[in-house]
């Protein structure tokens, strides 16, 4: 039979499938690796963790810097900490959040707790229209945000900018 040619390429078919299976598992460690995975899967891990999309116009190392980043903060999500995280994470340098949350006696308790300001000194290797929408898309839509970078309100839009 293995002499027969049909035979032999038919057989050829399966061994390379069969190669291809077994290589998966191989290298099923690096795909969740931000430094080794490939670039369409750092994208997923970025919207299964959360993240919005990441923009596959962004250079490469954007993209896996970014993963981390929202990575470190997803244990802290949706406090103040997790936010200084993400954005330090997203700008590559210091940043400073307060919010109007909190511990509060019964009574002593301020009107208006929906709200948090986020600072930075730049925007990193984001446009500020990219780590505006970043910010947006972290903190939930009843929350006022104000973000200040460079010492500047880049959001909610200082009036006649669009």
């Amino acid at each position: 039979m293995v002499a027969e040619d049909f035979f032999s390429r038919f057989v050829r078919i399966f061994q390379a499938e069969a190669e291809t299976l077994l290589a998966h598992p191989d290298n099923l460690p690096y795909l969740a690796d931000p430094g080794l995975a490939p670039t369409e899967m750092v994208r997923y891990l970025a919207r299964w963790i959360g993240l919005p999309g990441l923009d596959a116009d962004l250079p490469e190392d954007l993209q896996r810097d970014l993963l981390v980043a929202g990575a470190a903060a997803l244990p802290w999500r949706g406090t103040a900490h997790g936010l200084r995280v993400l954005l330090e994470g997203y700008t590559g340098g210091p940043a400073h959040v307060v919010d109007g949350g909190g511990v509060h006696a019964l009574g002593d308790e301020p009107t208006d707790t929906a709200w948090v300001r986020l600072e930075a000194a730049s925007t990193g290797r984001l446009t500020q229209d990219e780590l505006v929408e970043l910010v947006r898309a972290e903190v939930p839509a009843h929350v006022h945000v104000e973000l200040v970078v460079g010492g500047r309100t880049v959001w909610p839009r200082p009036e006649g900018e669009s």
